[in-house]
């Protein structure tokens, strides 16, 4: 017989770091990054990380999406002993589990915003790529922009379609950084409800780096980064 899980134990957090800490050069020209952080992000939380310029939030969404490995300390994220792998294995490990919005939106210019969407699935195997990137378009209100390309979209458009190629293989964890800071205030209103409301149906775990207060009220928890630290952690 299989094991019965536990109801009474809490499942696994999204996000278990501790003592992380990142330093790029080697030498004298070395600078730490990132100074011992411990964080735990429970399934299904919205967290906004917030801090002045230089402190690190961007560092620390590269190394918790797997983007960049940590210098030290342990990190375990979506079930995955990240602490372990080498560049090769992160990339495998983030792939259908990890999406990860980001402010320059990344889309490929020779593509059309279908095909930005499409092609990660095909590449990642999944079936019925195309039907799937159709459809989480049209949710995010772009199915008549299909075979538009990004040159033909605006920035808002272009937001779109990068929140849809993210979410579109259903990942439980979301990463979005300044996800509203080349829009208008109007603009960005929609897409801060959009990704809320996409991630709310997939039941997701959301990080956003911001340093807007009012995008970050729309999150569960606040925690602020200072000079590599952890300067505050509480809940909105």
């Amino acid at each position: 017989m299989g094991q019965v899980s536990d109801p009474s134990q809490p499942p696994a957090p999204s996000i278990l770091a501790q003592d992380l800490r990142l330093t790029l050069g080697t030498g004298d020209s070395a600078v730490e990054i990132l100074k011992g952080i411990d964080l735990v992000v429970p399934r299904g939380q919205t967290l906004a990380l917030l801090g002045p310029s230089g402190s690190g939030k961007s560092s620390l969404m590269s190394v918790l999406s797997g983007l960049e490995r940590a210098s030290s300390g342990s990190l375990s994220v979506a079930g995955q002993n990240f602490s372990a792998m080498d560049e090769d294995a992160l990339a495998q490990a983030r792939r259908g589990r990890i999406g990860v919005v980001l402010q320059a939106f990344h889309l490929l210019p020779t593509m059309t915003a279908l095909e930005n969407v499409a092609t990660p699935l095909e590449l990642a195997g999944m079936d019925g790529a195309r039907e799937r990137a159709e459809a989480e378009l049209t949710a995010v209100g772009l199915g008549h922009r299909l075979s538009h390309y990004p040159a033909q979209l605006s920035g808002g458009e272009q937001q779109r379609v990068a929140i849809a190629r993210a979410l579109a293989p259903r990942p439980s964890l979301v990463f979005a950084d300044e996800p509203t800071g080349n829009l208008d205030a109007a603009t960005g209103a929609a897409i801060v409800d959009l990704l809320f409301a996409r991630r709310a149906e997939a039941g997701a775990t959301l990080l956003i780096i911001t340093h807007d207060e009012s995008l970050a009220h729309h999150c569960e928890r606040v925690v602020t980064l200072a000079d590599g630290r952890i300067a505050s952690d509480r809940l909105a």
